[in-house]
């Protein structure tokens, strides 16, 4: 009975980090500004777009090129960049592709927490979450090389 009962525990849990998975992911962040700011604070009623980065990696600025070259498509989207590096580098990549003009763009730190890099399992940047605006997991990409696919689904959720 005792190891029927674990079984079925073990099971449900599964379940529930599963159904987790496919949910935007309880991230906070520091801003470049200092702030602290946690997922539930993006807009409601907007598709989200989930990139972890490097300030330094060749394939996240190259990514960021793109994302600048098709704002027009993402202005309703809330786009939530977050990395692992200091406030400092946040804040100088900010300012180096000019996101402060970009109000739906909010990129910040999650520090040595690791939490959205632990929770997605990542190994290599830059990586990509579509979610709808209720927050449920659309697609995943790993690499900026998917560029042209993540804009299809974009345009699917207007």
């Amino acid at each position: 009975m005792h190891a029927v009962l674990c079984l079925l525990f073990y099971a449900v849990s599964i379940t529930t980090v599963q159904a987790q998975k496919n949910k935007l992911p309880p991230f906070q962040m520091v801003l470049a500004s200092g702030k602290l700011f946690k997922a539930q604070q993006l807009p409601v009623g907007k598709p989200i777009l989930l990139i972890y980065f490097s300030p330094d990696c060749d394939h996240c600025q190259k990514l960021m090129q793109q994302l600048l070259k098709h704002q027009k498509e993402l202005n309703h989207v809330s786009v939530a960049l977050i990395t692992h590096r200091p406030v400092q580098e946040v804040a100088a990549f900010v300012k180096q592709f000019g996101l402060e003009r970009q109000p739906n763009f909010y990129i910040g730190t999650e520090g040595n927490s690791f939490f959205v890099r632990n929770y997605y399992q990542l190994e290599q940047l830059p990586f990509m979450a579509l979610f709808t605006k209720n927050g449920d997991l659309v697609k995943k990409y790993f690499s900026e090389k998917e560029w042209n696919d993540l804009l299809k689904q974009l345009k699917s959720l207007n």
